[in-house]
């Protein structure tokens, strides 16, 4: 599933300094799991939220598949 916007904007926000070990690992392996699920979900099939999402990390890689 895609990484929810909200998580995304928690993550990006606390610098990676005050972040654990396991959370920075947890925050690498969601993000690209999330890219990929973006790049494999047709732009048609995106809500406003993940196509917003997608624009500001740059997960918008297929947006011309549309």
């Amino acid at each position: 599933g895609r990484q929810d916007l909200s998580d995304k904007i928690g993550s990006a926000v606390k610098p990676d300094s005050q972040k654990s070990y396991v959370e920075q690992a947890t925050d690498f392996v969601k993000g690209k799991l999330d890219a990929a699920g973006s790049v494999a979900q047709p732009e048609h099939e995106k809500s406003t939220t993940q196509k917003i999402g997608d624009a500001v990390t740059g997960d918008n890689k297929n947006k011309d598949l549309a």
